[in-house]
C-alpha cells in the first residue's frame, strides 16, 4: 500500500466536473483553506454516513475558512442523485475519466478496486497539504482529525475582518 501525499507537499491542482456540464479547479480556491475528501462510492453505507456526517458540521468547517469537497470516480449524475438524496450542500466531485486520475495524484487511488481511497486532506491557503489521513476503506473517519488540522492552521481574516482559525472566536 502507498503512503498519500504527505503534510508540507504541494496540493496537486485539477478540474473536475461538479455537475454533468460545469467544472471546477482546485486553483479556484487560492488563497482559501479547502478540504478533500475522497471516498470509494456514493451509495455505500459508510460513504453515505461519512459525507452526511460533513454535510452536518458544515458550518464548522466554514467557520475555519475551509471549503469542502468531495471527490469519488463516480459519475457527474451519480453525484447529482447521492447529493440531492442525502441534501448535500457541498460540491461532490468526479474523478471518473480518466478514472481515478486525481486520486491518483495525491496517490489516494486503490488500483485492485477501482476507487478512490478513503482519504482526506487539509490544504492551505498557499496550497500545501496541510494535514493527510487515510482510513481504512471500511471506516468513517469522522471530522476530528479535520477539525483539530484547521484548528491548528494559523488564524486568518475573513473579508468582514474577523479572525477564522480558532475555535475561541468572540
Amino acid at each position: 500500500m502507498t503512503e498519500i501525499l504527505a503534510k508540507g507537499a504541494q496540493a496537486p491542482d485539477f478540474t473536475l466536473h461538479v455537475t454533468p456540464d460545469q467544472t471546477l479547479s482546485l486553483s479556484e480556491f487560492s488563497g482559501r483553506r479547502v478540504v478533500l475528501a475522497f471516498y470509494p462510492a456514493d451509495w455505500s453505507p459508510v460513504c453515505g454516513d461519512q459525507m452526511s456526517l460533513y454535510n452536518h458540521i458544515l458550518p464548522e468547517f466554514r467557520r475555519y475558512g475551509a471549503e469542502l469537497l468531495g471527490i469519488s470516480v463516480d459519475g457527474a449524475w451519480c453525484h447529482q442523485a447521492f447529493a440531492r438524496d442525502r441534501k448535500l450542500h457541498f460540491a461532490l466531485l468526479s474523478d471518473f475519466e480518466p478514472k481515478g486520475a486525481v486520486a491518483k495524484s495525491y496517490s489516494a487511488y486503490r488500483e485492485t478496486e477501482g476507487v478512490a481511497e478513503r482519504a482526506l486532506f487539509v490544504i492551505d491557503e498557499k496550497g500545501i497539504i496541510a494535514w493527510s489521513y487515510r482510513s481504512p476503506i471500511a471506516v468513517n473517519p469522522g471530522a476530528d482529525g479535520i477539525l483539530d488540522a484547521l484548528e491548528g492552521l494559523p488564524a486568518t481574516e475573513n473579508k468582514d475582518g474577523d479572525a477564522q482559525g480558532s475555535r475561541n472566536i468572540a
